[in-house]
């Protein structure tokens, strides 16, 4: 494949600038975080371009940020952020896109490997038939229109409520749990119809849970204080707001698409149809985005009690002595309103963050009592065969990055490429030569999400740890996992 030829300039050892001269009509430069074998990856990628063109919607100021997980997505790319003045700037549903609140959730227990390893198969097989898997998956949970309603505008609260986890969960959740700006009235009826019974399903592609053993400890204050230590069992959750997110996002681009004559915007484009933040559509949108998170915050909250209820059947203890507790859940598809200092100037800004996740710095006031001194926890996943890290937010992404930073590894094959390059059976057998048991719905899926299929974690993680966005407290090695 021939290389794109871009005037990137070197800023430092971990930033890139393609500069606003590069693409008419170009409002601020491109900043890229990557380095080594990523940058080179990237020249054959079109997300560079797509960080041009996002570089040229009204409002928007700094600059359109690239993470070191980037890869083309649609209008934005995956690892793209855009901060847009509210008072005159867009929203885009590309810059959050289809899986709204698509995120992560990190738990730990007080188990050890040694103790979970003769288990391990049991435990994977009981939390396969437990949580709901794979395309179009239905979960345990029927909802009402109007029960849908509630869960659409009170997030993980709704779920608590209902018995599915503890009260104390919702302080270790980004937002609480909730977005207050959900209005479900936005969200129309095929979306929350496609909802209604997925609540508390994982679905399919790159979501999963995992079981992990932490294996490095890197940040020791950081650490101790989200109770992390060497050879400690912890569980990764990964889904979003499975056919809700996805339709609420198919409507807006809809309905943003046919608005761009009305407010006279031209983006070089279409899959960067946007509307002005403040006017009525980009108001319903960030409505229906909101209920949308919301519903995958309630989502995440479900899988979290069936995995807790799991590890009670299998070691024969309650959850609370098992130590099943929240470190942090994030979001990594969404669009906030937030206050942000730009040239020494405090802006309200509408902060897009697709494929990328919050990274607020200690002493920030969002953040929980136990965290105020070290900051933001980040689970980052990286892929089923290899690591995955938890980092914490800092001053440098909140004056570089609007307190951003990477969300995973990012892929480097498409799904395509990767079902026809990756054989089933090689991969089970690579997987199990690294002691991971593996329970999954399709084979396809597992071939699509093969290791291979994306960026090598361990280099994406360095960039954002070495540039100082984003420093490194642990790492975790992946033992059981249940794929779609």
């Amino acid at each position: 494949m021939q290389k794109n030829v871009l005037p990137l300039e070197q800023i430092d050892s971990y930033r890139w600038k393609l500069p606003m001269e590069y693409k008419p009509g170009m409002r601020v430069d491109g900043i890229i975080y990557t380095e080594g074998k990523l940058l080179e990856a990237l020249l054959n990628d079109q997300a560079l371009e797509q960080v041009a063109n996002v570089a040229t919607l009204p409002g928007i100021v700094k600059a359109s940020l690239a993470m070191p997980d980037i890869h083309w997505g649609y209008g934005f790319p995956i690892g793209g952020v855009a901060a847009t003045r509210v008072e005159d700037g867009v929203v885009s549903p590309g810059g959050v896109g289809f899986d709204i609140n698509c995120g992560v959730r990190l738990l730990r227990t007080s188990l050890t490997f040694e103790e979970v390893k003769p288990k391990l198969r049991e435990l994977i097989d009981q939390l396969f038939l437990s949580v709901p898997t794979g395309v179009g998956s239905s979960g345990k949970i029927k909802l009402s229109k109007e029960e849908m309603r509630k869960v659409m505008t009170e997030g993980a609260s709704w779920a608590v409520k209902h018995g599915y986890g503890w009260k104390e969960d919702l302080d270790h959740l980004e937002e609480s749990g909730f977005l207050s700006s959900a209005n479900p009235d936005m969200v129309s009826n095929e979306a929350a119809r496609r909802g209604q019974d997925q609540l508390g399903t994982l679905g399919s592609g790159n979501h999963f849970l995992e079981v992990q053993v932490v294996d490095e400890i890197y940040h020791e204050k950081a650490a101790q204080a989200m109770g992390l230590y060497p050879g400690q069992i912890t569980i990764l959750i990964h889904t979003g707001s499975r056919g809700l997110g996805h339709q609420v996002a198919t409507d807006y681009i809809a309905t943003m698409g046919k608005a761009l004559q009305k407010y006279g915007l031209n983006i070089p484009d279409r899959q960067l149809a946007c509307t002005p933040v403040e006017s009525p559509e980009g108001q319903n949108y960030l409505g229906g985005m909101a209920s949308a998170a919301n519903f995958a915050f309630a989502n995440r909250q479900c899988i979290t009690h069936w995995t807790r209820e799991t590890f009670e059947h299998i070691f024969g203890l309650g959850a609370k002595k098992i130590g099943i507790e929240v470190i942090y859940d994030v979001c990594h598809n969404i669009a906030k309103i937030e206050e942000h200092q730009v040239n020494g100037k405090k802006m309200k800004l509408c902060v897009h963050r697709k494929g990328a996740v919050r990274a607020f710095p200690a002493g920030h006031p969002e953040l929980p009592t136990d965290y105020k001194n070290i900051g933001q926890p980040i689970p980052v996943p990286g892929d089923m065969g290899r690591f995955s890290y938890v980092l914490v937010g800092s001053e440098k992404a909140m004056e570089e990055t609007f307190g951003t930073t990477c969300h995973g590894a990012g892929r480097q094959k498409s799904r395509t490429q990767a079902k026809r390059e990756i054989k089933y059976q090689d991969l089970i057998e690579e997987l199990a030569s690294k002691g991971i048991v593996l329970k999954a719905r399709s084979r396809e899926t597992v071939t699509e999400e093969a290791p291979l299929a994306y960026k090598n974690i361990v280099d994406v993680v360095e960039v954002a740890h070495g540039s100082g966005i984003s420093p490194k407290v642990a790492r975790m090695k992946p033992i059981g996992i249940i794929k779609g």
